[in-house]
């Protein structure tokens, strides 16, 4: 495997951090499909169209159901990464924008981080690696990409303009 130096970022997303919840998940869905297109017929009938926010609010209400998964497994998930691509090559990518609740017992906000911390320093990770996980390594790889980037724009060599690829030169 080559090493660019790139960084693992670690999603919080439940169904990704425990494979039980992942199995209640899938478990659910035929329920949850059913749910969703009576809830379509529903609107259909009076002749509107089910948002998109009605649709994720009943998903919540199913996704409620199934136990959150123990901070723990989160922090398993961080410390394997860390321990397969070394401490230099882990970070979080939490979603927490993206998986509406959907994330381990413990963790509702980024006010919440300080957990994550709190843990891995539980399992002898030292302030400086938990620095790194926490955004050093990726705020490395965003300046190493950021040369790398001023070192191309410096180069002499074909530019696409507005032009192309419409008009050739």
């Amino acid at each position: 495997m080559a090493n660019n130096g790139g960084v693992v970022q670690v999603n919080f997303y439940s169904a990704f951090v425990s494979q039980a919840y992942r199995n209640a998940q899938k478990a659910q869905k035929p329920e949850v499909d059913k749910a969703i297109e009576a809830l379509k017929e529903k609107y259909k009938a009076q002749g509107k169209e089910a948002s998109d926010a009605e649709i994720s609010k009943l998903e919540r209400q199913y996704a409620d159901r199934i136990p959150r998964p123990p901070l723990s497994d989160l922090i398993d998930q961080i410390d394997h990464i860390a321990k397969v691509a070394g401490i230099d090559h882990v970070g979080l990518g939490s979603d927490f924008d993206g998986v509406d609740g959907q994330l381990p017992q413990g963790l509702d906000s980024p006010a919440d981080l300080p957990k994550i911390t709190a843990a891995l320093m539980e399992r002898g990770y030292s302030a400086e690696d938990c620095r790194k996980i926490l955004g050093g390594n990726l705020l490395r790889v965003f300046r190493q990409v950021e040369a790398v980037s001023k070192e191309l724009q410096s180069e002499s060599r074909p530019r696409i303009t507005e032009k192309q690829p419409f008009q050739k030169q």
